[in-house]
């Protein structure tokens, strides 16, 4: 919903329903994936949904000052930025300036159990996981949890199927 209406009636403030933290990847843009209009969902983006501290004051925004109940963590199929994080990893060599930071913040979350495509793929499913364990850890974050203001959850979209499933 993009009408001249629904434009002029968000200039006077946004009530969305939901904080996204999702990807950078092109194929992947929250609002499509959900079939969401303008002013329905807050949504920032990491590669990898790396959380620094510009990523953690957005999503506290959205929770704190607008008062929205779910933050939803989405990771994908076919992960870019887990991808290098893996083989990285697996090959000791070091990547440009700045995808370095990157993979360092999804490198604890390797799943060192599987080999291959399987790895990359299971690791996608653990990065989710272990953001969305620290988004539920941040103090501000985790009083609104623990009053059944919030929920944080974590999902993945699969790219083949255009499915999100959530992640326990």
């Amino acid at each position: 919903d993009e009408s001249p209406a629904v434009r002029q009636s968000l200039t006077s403030g946004q009530h969305p329903f939901a904080v996204v933290l999702g990807c950078i990847d092109s194929r992947v843009p929250p609002e499509l994936v959900f079939d969401q209009g303008l002013g329905d969902l807050m949504t920032v983006r990491s590669a990898g949904e790396v959380l620094d501290e510009a990523v953690l004051g957005s999503v506290a925004y959205g929770v704190l000052e607008l008062d929205i109940p779910l933050v939803l963590v989405l990771g994908h199929q076919s992960c870019g930025a887990v991808k290098a994080a893996v083989e990285a990893d697996e090959s000791g060599e070091r990547l440009p300036a700045h995808i370095q930071y990157i993979a360092d913040q999804i490198a604890p979350n390797i799943d060192h159990t599987k080999q291959g495509d399987a790895r990359v793929d299971s690791t996608i499913d653990v990065n989710v996981r272990a953001v969305r364990a620290r988004l539920a850890a941040e103090p501000d974050l985790a009083a609104k949890v623990a009053g059944g203001r919030l929920a944080i959850v974590g999902a993945r979209y699969d790219l083949t199927n255009q499915r999100v499933r959530r992640l326990t």
